[in-house]
């Protein structure tokens, strides 16, 4: 039985072209999406054997939506299909779940070797990507962001992408006041006064690409 695939790519080309590869080589894609919101609800509905991610994605971020969908289904194999190969988005990757990185600097093979060895249960790297990175993992103090609940992340992603506080609201479904509660608390919890600086820290671990 073939093992059964989540794309989720804002880009309906890339999706496009990685789904032809995983087709030949035998997967099925059971669901395609263009958000991180969409993924998590796709993931939750069909448990996938493997969900394959892109970290720039409106909404909801590839990896936020990592950890919930490895904090919903711990069976699911992340795997991020990226052209950050910052350290730092890598570190944040592996701190939320996700079993395999791949660059899309590589080649298909790349990406096909990394949904077989998280299938096995290992971690997989593209080429290119130091092993002192996993190191650098399991030994550096936990970022800031880490003490931001799931909705302030979300929040503070799109405040990064330049949403006002009326536009966060409808898109979240929440009250004005709720939205200016949340960016306070972000604020006090970062130690950041203005958006800027939201804007710097949300780029620096990987909400937002620059």
């Amino acid at each position: 039985m073939a093992e059964r695939l989540l794309l989720a790519d804002e880009h309906i080309i890339v999706r496009d072209g990685v789904k032809s590869l995983l087709l030949y080589e035998g997967f099925e894609v059971v669901a395609e999406v263009s958000d991180g919101c969409d993924a998590v609800a796709a993931a939750a509905k069909l448990s996938p054997d493997v969900a394959v991610l892109e970290i720039s994605m409106p909404l909801l971020n590839g990896i936020d939506a990592a950890r919930q969908i490895h904090a919903g289904n711990p069976r699911t194999k992340v795997i991020l299909l990226t052209m950050h190969n910052n350290e730092q988005y890598v570190l944040e990757a592996l701190r939320s779940g996700v079993k395999g990185y791949v660059l899309k600097t590589q080649t298909g093979a790349d990406l096909v070797q990394a949904i077989r060895t998280t299938l096995r249960g290992e971690i997989y790297l593209s080429p290119g990507i130091s092993e002192g990175v996993v190191n650098a993992a399991l030994t550096k103090s936990v970022a800031k962001v880490d003490f931001l609940t799931q909705r302030e992340r979300q929040i503070l992603q799109l405040i990064a992408e330049g949403k006002s506080n009326k536009v966060i609201a409808q898109q979240l479904d929440m009250s004005v006041k709720t939205v200016e509660s949340h960016r306070g608390n972000i604020m006090k919890k970062l130690d950041v006064h203005e958006t800027a600086g939201l804007v710097r820290y949300a780029i620096k671990i990987g909400l937002i690409q620059p």
